[in-house]
This record gives structure tokens, sequence and C-alpha cells, in this order.
């Protein structure tokens, strides 16, 4: 099967890359970019496990393909260093296993760029795009709330 080289835009680096053209997004960053934060766990779009942003947008790397990413801006859990999303999540503990907390931490971080004012059923709604069997989501929703800018405990 043939191969086309095509430039995508990751965690604001440019990066060039020969894909197949049914290689899905996941495949790619996983397999020949080395980045493998998404993880591939249902390969469907049911768990949320690969979620990545596209343009600022959640979106399931399993179920986009790599050249549809061409001419987009892509950001993966690696290019979260030290945002406020990935230090709640560390210090409310809002993890048990870890394989899906950076499809959760790319999930949270979008909600937190759309809705900076996102009260506890925009939350609830927004988290049902991904699931964790390890555990309930109270210390996700607590590590938002934390995060979100104009979030003040108790009000």
């Amino acid at each position: 099967m043939s191969k086309a080289e095509i430039s995508l835009t990751i965690n604001d680096e440019e990066r060039r890359v020969y894909v197949r053209y049914a290689d899905t997004l996941l495949h790619v960053l996983r397999e020949e970019l080395d980045l493998t934060g998404a993880k591939p766990g249902c390969l469907n779009g049911d768990c949320g496990a690969c979620t990545i942003n596209v343009d600022g947008d959640p979106m399931k790397s399993c179920l986009m393909l790599a050249v549809e990413a061409f001419d987009k801006k892509v950001t993966t859990v690696e290019g979260l260093k030290n945002t406020p999303i990935q230090t709640q999540f560390i210090e409310k503990f809002a993890f048990q296993c870890g394989y899906c907390t950076p499809g959760f931490i790319m999930n949270c971080h979008a909600l937190i760029q759309k809705y900076p004012n996102a009260d506890d059923t925009v939350i609830k709604d927004w988290l049902e795009s991904n699931i964790c069997r390890c555990t309930g989501y109270q210390e996700i929703e607590e590590a938002i709330k934390a995060a979100l800018p104009n979030y003040q405990q108790g009000t």
C-alpha cells in the first residue's frame, strides 16, 4: 500500500511523516511520531483514552485519519506541560491506573478553554465522552473546578 508524505502541526511543531491514507491519527502519533500519550483503548471512539485536541476541540484520535489532520493544529497530552489542568490532576489525585488519564486531561483542557465558567451540569455532560473503569469521577471533577480560572471554592 502506498504512502504519502504530509506535514502535521503537532504541539506547535511542524512534523513531516509518511502515512497510508487509511492510517488513523492515533496510529501515526504513537507509531510514527513516538507520541504515546494518547492511548489505544476501545479503538471505536467509545472510551476516550485516545483523546487529543484538534483546533481546540477534543477529538478521539482513533476515529480520525492522519490525512484529515493536515492544516489543523493538533495538541497531545505531551503538549500540555505545566498547564493548570495537568497540575490539578496531580494535586487532586484524579487518576487510578492512569491509562485513561491523558484522554481525560485533553478533554478537560478543552472544557476549560471553551467554558471557563462551567458549572456542575456542564462538567458532568462534558465528561460523558470518556470512560474510566477504575473509579468514579469525583476527583476529576474537583481537578476541573480547581483549574477553572473563574471557579471559587464554596461559591
